[in-house]
């Protein structure tokens, strides 16, 4: 995040350790309050649905406004195998069809719908949350991906709703460099190779 130099339009950066991968999701306190404290997902979270994870900390705080959007308000930090995110990046397709990496639009459709994930990237966000030229990672796993996502790649879950509020009251109070100093490090994430959207 700090660095000066731009990083490559597409690489997944995150907060990680050898063995696991910080993400972020946000959700309505009823999930994720209970998330955070008991360590895993309460039986309201559904694994029959689409859920989507984000590497970045800035990206989830202009998805969620800071933790201020209706449904929103719990910003999570989800720790989970690094194994688990490899085998969802091995198995995830783009979430949209592209001219040159996919030999056309049917085949395209018949692999995403047997993939249990897709990626999107979208552009990286500053501290203000304004587009950055590099991309951003969100990672949407369903089916088989969200079971094991909730049931057995997950290693700790932590409520970061406080950070982000704090954060955010730095940046308004032009505090840029304390708010800097409170961001997740997040590093480039090696020995993946994610879909991106441009002919290899």
């Amino acid at each position: 995040m700090n660095d000066p130099i731009r990083p490559p339009r597409y690489e997944i950066r995150a907060h990680h350790t050898a063995a696991t991968v910080t993400v972020y999701q946000a959700y309505r306190p009823a999930i994720g309050l209970p998330a955070a404290r008991d360590g895993h997902f309460p039986a309201v979270w559904k694994r029959d649905r689409m859920t989507w994870i984000k590497p970045s900390f800035l990206w989830m705080m202009y998805r969620c406004g800071w933790g201020t959007k209706e449904g929103q308000e719990t910003v999570l930090a989800v720790e989970i195998s690094r194994e688990g995110f490899g085998w969802a990046l091995e198995n995830a397709e783009l979430s949209h069809y592209v001219r040159g990496v996919h030999p056309d639009r049917a085949t395209w459709q018949r692999n995403l719908r047997r993939s249990p994930t897709r990626v999107q990237w979208d552009p990286e966000r500053d501290l203000h949350l304004n587009p950055l030229p590099h991309r951003s990672l969100q990672l949407g796993l369903g089916g088989e991906a969200a079971r094991r996502y909730a049931d057995e790649w997950l290693v700790s879950v932590t409520d970061v709703t406080p950070l982000a509020h704090e954060v955010h009251r730095l940046v308004r109070a032009g505090e840029q460099d304390r708010a800097m100093a409170l961001l997740p490090v997040e590093e480039p994430l090696t020995g993946v190779r994610p879909p991106v959207p441009v002919g290899r």
